[in-house]
């Protein structure tokens, strides 16, 4: 048996919660991994999943013997990168949930020079808009915006964005211009609805927030269709800058009230139990340095 690589699926496994699922991510059978743990616990003289029809549980031991996993596996990651082999690099998967609209736009164009970077990485993304499933579903990071609403988890930020108020031109000329977040009760918005729910709009921050509901005649819970609503002029919409900094640079939708913009950071989020590996730490640093140079990232608050 080869110990580390049964490490490795004995963690992935706890990690996804399955057996069938890491047997179809390695393309071999799921009896292949159920032996690979078995022997594993006939190496260690212990039980380290307790196997039902419908989930697998960790026992005690398997929990303990989980966090040491991760630990040794880092180390070693850690410590092939230095000294193994002429390696100087990391390299594996990160599997990283990103709310889709931002993949799109933003993630996907900094993953070229990562790879030439590191060639023998490789990243997979799944589109989220929520970063609290990232334990469950067995993720390295999740990508988000604004506080973080589990406090299991840790975030580092490599950027920020203000979050703004926008209109088209067009949609200006025929409606005019609010002059105070009060006057927007009397014009048409593009409405972002979460659950049924209206969206308020806030302005400011702390004691001194003010909120503002918005109407219109376009609903939407997607951020993408929003997006599309105030360039098709439906109305003025309040949105993180980056899902507009193409038609700003380009003066196809304009800035409104801006002395009551807000920043809030972008932050790559992982689980605050498990230790930063080596290829997680090195991407969340391709983040910062990339998304360094993209001005509307990095916007000036005073």
């Amino acid at each position: 048996m080869d110990k580390l690589d049964a490490m490795q699926v004995f963690v992935r496994v706890v990690e996804k919660g399955s057996f069938s699922a890491i047997a179809k991510e390695r393309g071999v059978g799921q009896p292949a991994i159920s032996k690979q743990i078995s022997a594993l616990e006939a190496q260690l003289g212990t039980e380290l999943i307790h196997r039902t029809s419908r989930s697998i549980v960790l026992t005690e031991a398997g929990s303990d013997f989980y966090e040491s996993a991760l630990r040794i596996l880092d180390d070693f990651e850690s410590a092939t990168s230095r000294i193994g082999r002429g390696q100087t690099a990391p390299k594996g998967l990160i599997r990283v949930t990103v709310p889709p609209t931002f993949a799109r736009l933003h993630m996907v164009s900094k993953l070229a020079s990562f790879f030439a970077a590191y060639p023998e990485m490789a990243i997979e993304m799944a589109a989220s808009e929520s970063p609290t499933t990232i334990v469950e579903d067995g993720f390295d990071l999740a990508i988000h915006s604004g506080d973080l609403p589990d406090s299991t988890l840790v975030g580092r930020r490599f950027a920020q964005t203000m979050i703004i108020l926008v209109a088209t031109p067009q949609y200006l000329s025929r409606y005019g211009a609010p002059e105070t977040p009060e006057d927007l009760k009397r014009f048409r918005s593009v409405v972002f609805v979460e659950r049924g729910t209206v969206q308020p709009w806030k302005f400011g921050s702390g004691s001194d927030v003010k909120r503002v509901i918005p109407t219109g005649v376009f609903r939407t819970s997607d951020i993408e269709q929003m997006r599309m609503g105030v360039l098709e002029h439906l109305g003025i919409a309040q949105a993180p800058a980056w899902l507009f900094a193409a038609e700003l640079r380009e003066g196809t939708v304009l800035r409104l009230l801006t002395p009551f913009e807000r920043a809030v950071p972008i932050l790559a989020v992982r689980p605050g139990s498990r230790r930063m590996s080596t290829k997680v730490r090195v991407f969340i640093e391709h983040l910062e340095k990339t998304f360094a140079l993209c001005s509307q990232f990095n916007p000036r608050t005073s």
